[in-house]
């Protein structure tokens, strides 16, 4: 009786563990990348506006220039993050500061120069931050036998969104100085609040090895593992490099200027402050749907079927710009954006099992550079046409190719069946 009592002690503090290592990271997700990285585009349109509350104001161009600079510095975060030789809990810790103090800044400081600064530097602590996050949760996940919570950890990011979305809305007419401030002071108090859970304990001298190896590690069953002793089928490896940046590009003209589109065809209208949110709840349901999919489905076909998701998404916006078109919109943009990440790194494990962090960090490095690009092209296209329609096909149509690309390679004869599934998840 007192063994069994025990057991069922153990068991209930392991769960209460495993819940708080998953919520804690889970919030740490929601600083780093909800607020640290993408709070930039509800607040976008309170920057254009500035002037109107004596504050200080940007063009659509320059808005362009800020959002590609914290994306360009998140490429740099995640292919620097296998040089990093910190601890991941420490680096959690160093990550979560730093996001509240950059966060602070733009609401401080008024210069252009300053801004685009501090936004690449927000980008690759939003990298770093993510990685080690991960890093560190999984394997307590794993050490508490609690694989079930790791879902958990990846909502994080859409709870900052849609946070982040209702709290301008609510708040927006004391401008984006105020905005960004009140951003850096909730991302304070949430990290205090996860701050105990990530202390540094033996087991986290375990170095970085770059992004995803340790979650990769960590969610490929026992037996279930692809053969390490398969030459890399540059083919492709090459294939899927080039087709996962194409949804970097696709997704990320919406998610910059969103609010921004919205306000222009709705105007006066209370809708635009909402899509945000609605595209972050959408991300949430479709980071927890997508790892109950069938581990042995094609994770080249099923890419294909999140590209043309969100190319229907965009295109809504611009066929049927009004509220409803908008709202649907946000949703099929927002529902395969985890899932895209999820059955890239998928097949990269199907090409490489335990060696494929190499080909995840250039898929990733390739999906950063399509991010880079996007509101580059965007922007001046807008600018000069005064509608962001152009752009927007650009995108759409971009995403149907790259979905016919992978449906091409799919059905290559090569690499199917070459190597075992991993059956990661």
């Amino acid at each position: 009786m007192i063994d069994l009592a025990s057991s069922a002690q153990d068991t209930a503090t392991e769960r209460h563990a495993a819940r708080r290592a998953a919520l804690a990271c889970m919030i740490t997700l929601a600083v780093a990348l909800g607020i640290g990285r993408f709070a930039f585009t509800p607040l976008l349109p309170l920057m254009l506006h500035g002037s109107a509350l004596g504050q200080p104001q940007i063009d659509i161009q320059h808005g362009g220039w800020l959002a590609s600079a914290n994306y360009a510095g998140y490429f740099v975060g995640a292919i620097t993050c296998a040089a990093l030789r910190i601890e991941p809990a420490r680096m959690v810790r160093v990550g979560l500061v730093a996001t509240v103090l950059l966060t602070l800044a733009m609401g401080v400081t008024s210069q252009f120069w300053v801004w685009a600064v501090v936004r690449f530097v927000a980008g690759a602590v939003s990298a770093w931050t993510f990685v080690f996050a991960s890093q560190w949760g999984l394997r307590r996940l794993a050490e508490l036998g609690a694989h079930g919570w790791g879902g958990v950890i990846y909502t994080g990011p859409g709870m900052g969104i849609v946070g982040t979305g209702l709290l301008v809305s609510a708040a927006g007419g004391y401008g984006a100085t105020v905005g960004w401030i009140g951003f850096g002071l909730i991302g304070a108090v949430l990290s205090i609040l996860v701050w105990p859970v990530f202390r540094t304990a033996p087991g986290d001298a375990t170095r970085a090895t770059g992004p995803a190896t340790t979650a990769t590690r960590r969610a490929s069953p026992a037996g279930q593992r692809a053969s390490t002793n398969h030459a890399w089928h540059r083919a492709d490896a090459f294939w899927l490099i080039l087709l996962y940046g194409v949804p970097g590009f696709g997704y990320i003209i919406t998610a910059t200027f969103l609010p921004v589109i919205a306000r222009h065809a709705l105007p006066g209208s209370s809708w635009p402050d909402l899509f945000w949110p609605m595209f972050g709840a959408a991300l949430i349901v479709g980071a927890l749907l997508a790892a109950r999919l069938p581990v042995h489905w094609d994770n080249r076909t099923l890419l294909a079927g999140c590209y043309v998701l969100q190319a229907a998404g965009i295109a809504l916006g611009i066929v049927w710009p009004t509220a409803g078109g908008f709202s649907l919109g946000s949703i099929l943009i927002g529902l395969p954006f985890t899932a895209i990440t999820l059955f890239a790194m998928r097949e990269a494990r199907r090409l490489l099992g335990d060696e494929a962090a190499g080909l995840m960090g250039y898929a990733t490095a390739a999906y950063g550079v399509g991010q880079i690009v996007g509101p580059l092209v965007a922007a001046p296209i807008a600018e000069h046409t005064g509608s962001f329609s152009p752009a927007l096909w650009l995108a759409a149509g971009t995403l149907l190719l790259g979905a016919v690309g992978l449906i091409v390679v799919a059905h290559m004869p090569r690499g199917r069946g070459r190597m075992p599934d991993c059956g990661c998840n």
